[in-house]
């Protein structure tokens, strides 16, 4: 007879599957809509390196959005359609105002502007409030990663590399460690 614990890993194992299926399932449906409307976006942080093929998990996405007057309109009526939210206490268009931006970033010490969703806990979006890196070079170095019938814009392999270099945060190194590590398998 299996001890008791064994079916509470069991328990626990299904509903982390569960999980991340319901996360994929977000993720793919906030992607499909940006690239339904056109939105000019990158893919970065933990989800590019799982697309990139490394496992690991993730509670949000991080997108880059080129800063573009009406490529940002455009995106935060997506989000707003999707019933996205803003973590502070701001109107998500706030994010279009460059002035705004700038203050968060010189005064609020922010990097990026948080959403979420009421009806799906513990998943948020994080806009970078500046473009740290040059967007169109990004841009067309990125992949077109097919998820499920939804064309999805990630960043490049080294520019993501580089991007978890300056960043440095732990889980970043990591990142940087099996990302190199998937490069030199692939021979990149």
């Amino acid at each position: 007879m299996a001890p008791s614990g064994f079916y509470a890993g069991q328990a626990l194992a299904a509903a982390w599957v569960d999980r991340l299926a319901v996360m994929q399932s977000r993720i793919e449906k906030t992607l499909g809509a940006l690239t339904a409307a056109k939105v000019r976006y990158l893919v970065v942080g933990g989800v590019a390196v799982v697309l990139h093929g490394h496992l690991r998990t993730t509670l949000d996405l991080d997108l880059v959005l080129h800063l573009d007057q009406d490529n940002l309109v455009t995106a935060l009526k997506v989000f707003a359609d999707l019933g996205f939210q803003p973590q502070v206490p701001v109107p998500l268009l706030s994010f279009a105002d460059s002035e705004n931006r700038e203050a968060w970033t010189h005064q609020k010490n922010m990097t990026v502007f948080s959403l979420w969703h009421p009806d799906f806990q513990g998943f948020a979006v994080d806009l970078f409030i500046q473009e740290p890196f040059n967007f169109e070079l990004a841009y067309d170095r990125a992949l077109v990663v097919n998820l499920h019938g939804i064309e999805a814009t990630v960043i490049s392999l080294p520019d993501l590399i580089e991007m978890k270099r300056i960043a440095g945060r732990p889980q970043d190194q990591i990142d940087v460690e099996a990302l190199l590590e998937l490069r030199g398998r692939h021979g990149g």
